[in-house]
């Protein structure tokens, strides 16, 4: 195919089934790579979850676009995720997003030195249509596939804009689907220092949300009424917040507070929404702030990333900052659509992946329970 037959922004047209795609792990090449600099070109592609979104990033570091497609309102009336349904809506939306990242960044396929596309956790059938196009654009073109782990590419989202930021870490990797803290020494190079025994904090958050009548996402509309609400109205339990080690738990809050509001409730009290929304939010914000502080002074380290979707909370970005500020530690906290779902990250993180030697090969298949670790 010539330059001239694929004009700029046309979809692939490419039939993925002729491709032999039959690995079913992960099967990495390394080999000294030295022509990965600040001008290389990597379009991402994120289809992990709920969210169709195409970039391209030069350098790692510098977002020349970053289009990000939310099913937000379409699974709103089902008051979670639907599988099926996202999936579907991937398909649908993520041609005109890769038309739109490269118009944005003034660029044409031809232009791109890889594709990186987040090969997993996640939902298997969203991943599958990211990958799938990520294969044909890689293939076509014979540049290199990156497949990327999302929770790493969540740390990468520290990077994009932010050319100060620097090794060692410690990580507080806060969303809906995990929640953990991580000693970060260097690309590629961590250790898991503790993460939750129950639920993940923004799945905390959507349920509380839920059981309180709020609507779909929940953790935005807690954020939301936490700033009209007395965060110190209700005492709810830290749970695991004294005791040693890294990990934190949330089904003990979570189930707190649906005691507390069905005791008020049966009492004939008023249950103020608001005021139950700022304390459970603040005790989320202690637990991992306080558990944040106690793996820096563990580690020793200088700086802290927080990344996730969580991460964009005022409150916990607030009490990361004044503890960050006590203790003279630098945070980093990505700009609040970085901190959801978005393909930004995952150049980056992929840019990262090809300075080091590492590229995936064409075999490998989505893995919807890929571990950081």
């Amino acid at each position: 195919m010539d330059k001239g037959d694929w004009p700029l922004g046309e979809s692939l047209a490419i039939d993925a089934s002729e491709t032999t795609w039959t690995g079913t792990e992960t099967a990495v090449k390394e080999q000294l790579v030295e022509e990965w600099d600040d001008e290389t070109l990597v379009l991402g592609i994120e289809t992990s979850c709920d969210e169709t979104s195409a970039a391209v990033v030069r350098g790692g570091r510098d977002i020349l676009s970053n289009v990000i497609a939310s099913q937000t309102e379409l699974h709103g009336e089902y008051g979670g995720i639907v599988p099926e349904v996202a999936a579907r809506a991937h398909v649908e939306a993520l041609t005109p997003a890769l038309r739109e990242a490269l118009v944005r960044a003034d660029a044409t396929f031809w232009d791109l030195d890889a594709v990186a596309v987040t090969l997993g956790p996640g939902l298997i059938g969203s991943l599958l249509v990211g990958v799938a196009e990520a294969k044909a654009i890689a293939a076509v073109l014979d540049i290199p596939f990156v497949g990327v782990n999302h929770l790493e590419a969540h740390i990468y989202s520290n990077f994009l804009g932010n050319h100060d930021v620097k090794w060692p870490a410690v990580v507080l990797l806060i969303s809906g689907g995990h929640t953990m803290l991580v000693h970060a020494r260097g690309h590629g190079d961590y250790t898991i220092l503790g993460g939750t025994l129950d639920d993940a904090a923004g799945e905390a958050f959507d349920k509380v949300a839920r059981f309180l009548g709020l609507d779909y996402p929940g953790g935005p509309e807690i954020d939301r009424l936490s700033l009209l609400g007395d965060p110190e109205a209700v005492r709810f339990p830290r749970s695991m917040i004294g005791e040693p080690g890294f990990d934190v738990s949330y089904s003990g809050l979570k189930t707190s507070v649906i005691n507390y509001v069905r005791k008020t409730e049966s009492s004939g009290g008023t249950v103020n929404v608001a005021d139950i929304a700022a304390s459970f939010q603040q005790a989320v914000v202690d637990i991992e702030v306080a558990k944040t502080i106690a793996a820096v002074d563990h580690t020793m380290v200088e700086s802290v990333f927080a990344c996730g979707g969580v991460a964009a909370n005022s409150g916990l970005r607030t009490g990361l900052e004044q503890a960050c500020l006590d203790r003279s530690i630098t945070l980093h906290c990505p700009s609040i659509e970085l901190c959801t779902d978005n393909a930004a990250m995952v150049a980056s993180c992929g840019t990262a992946l090809l300075r080091r030697g590492i590229y995936t090969s064409l075999d490998a298949a989505p893995d919807p329970n890929l571990p950081l670790l």
